[in-house]
């Protein structure tokens, strides 16, 4: 069924997950500072917290240890990234242990999302985070029902802002990405949008590295999931 979004004629809808539906830079603090409390000094020193790691959250998880170590060491460590495998061991044992718990969905994502699914579009939840953690979240906070599919970062060879994601989501979804509407938080998600060749809506509360949300080139902006057009 198509549904008309502004000038695009949309038949499905792919949502990003961490700050666009659901806040969960709690549970990254936790799970990062369980993490690092398990190295070997400096790294068990360091301490994070909410606003450190919301700029360094967006690429998947495998970047944002990379980057948690690297802070961590400081300038004078020799080669982080060496402690890869055993931080992600540890940073997975903790992920999976609080997902959820220190995460909340934003205001106005479920009647969003059930307005979006009250006019007949297919909806895929698309995000950089490991499927394994991905898929528990969206049932925690009841999000799983809304979604047709559901892909984690480590469904396709690469990830956002690498515009394969988005191709291959629309490819399980049988549309075309010209009629695929893309709903991210961040310039990741936009820029896949732009190179997969679909409209791209953002949220204006995420994370973003930081940067200014309204900077990024994107179709529509919006203060809640419950603001996107109906049809």
């Amino acid at each position: 069924m198509t549904r008309v979004y502004g000038q695009f004629d949309v038949e499905a809808v792919i949502v990003d997950l961490d700050g666009t539906m659901v806040d969960t830079l709690g549970d990254f603090v936790v799970a990062l500072n369980g993490m690092l409390a398990e190295l070997p000094a400096p790294y068990r020193g360091f301490k994070l917290d909410r606003a450190t790691v919301a700029l360094l959250v967006g690429k998947g998880t495998e970047n944002l240890i990379k980057r948690v170590l690297r802070l961590a060491a400081g300038a004078g460590a020799q080669d982080p990234d060496s402690l890869f495998d055993t931080a992600w061991k540890h940073y997975e044992h903790h992920y999976l242990a609080i997902n959820g718990q220190y995460a909340v969905a934003y205001p106005g994502v479920v009647a969003g999302l059930r307005q979006l699914k009250a006019q007949g579009l297919k909806l895929a939840c698309l995000t950089n985070k490991p499927t394994a953690f991905a898929v528990p979240l969206l049932k925690a906070k009841g999000l799983d029902g809304f979604f047709d599919l559901r892909f984690g970062g480590d469904a396709f060879a690469r990830k956002k802002p690498d515009p394969l994601p988005l191709l291959k989501t629309c490819e399980a979804l049988g549309t075309v990405p010209q009629r695929t509407l893309m709903i991210g938080d961040s310039s990741n998600d936009a820029r896949a949008a732009r190179a997969a060749g679909c409209p791209v809506l953002l949220v204006t509360y995420g994370y973003n590295h930081g940067e200014p949300i309204r900077a990024v080139d994107a179709d529509a902006f919006v203060d809640s999931l419950q603001q996107t057009p109906a049809a």
